[in-house]
């Protein structure tokens, strides 16, 4: 598989949309958008490509937070077939605030309220924030998998 031809499709996919299409291999393909852009991107490759939606990603970095959309191509008559595509967004990290790809991609929605429970990040229309993971009585505003945690891991729990 050309990576050339992988790219050329994806940057005429997604036109302005795409600020980096970084090629870790021919067949694994991160695409880094705008938050503001990520409802579009996620719609032009799913609805409009045909990429399965396979999980999302989130992550603290040093400096902002990070989430991974990850999406494959399986359509063995396409030009794409066997390419994963991540599309990447960066969150302040002060403030993680994302547009729920939830409107393109409803499949999407239980990992975003994953990302919201133990990440904190804010998804702005997400039809359905309820908590999904951490029990009824876990603290508000206390999100497990971020660094330095005020608790510090002396959360108790009634069991």
């Amino acid at each position: 598989m050309n990576s050339d031809v992988v790219v050329g499709h994806l940057k005429t996919a997604l036109g302005g949309l795409a600020h980096d299409l970084f090629v870790k291999n021919p067949r694994r393909i991160y695409i880094t958008v705008s938050p503001s852009d990520v409802v579009e991107a996620a719609r032009r490759l799913h609805q409009d490509m045909g990429a399965r939606f396979c999980i999302a990603s989130g992550m603290e970095m040093e400096t902002v937070f990070e989430i991974l959309y990850h999406f494959m191509f399986e359509n063995e008559s396409s030009p794409l077939y066997g390419v994963l595509a991540s599309i990447r967004i960066c969150l302040d990290k002060n403030t993680p605030v994302a547009d729920s790809i939830t409107s393109a991609v409803p499949a999407a929605v239980w990992i975003e309220r994953e990302m919201h429970e133990l990440l904190g990040i804010e998804f702005r229309n997400h039809p359905d924030m309820r908590p999904l993971l951490l029990p009824e009585d876990w603290p508000k505003d206390v999100y497990p998998l971020r660094r330095g945690r005020p608790w510090e891991g002396k959360v108790e729990l009634k069991i």
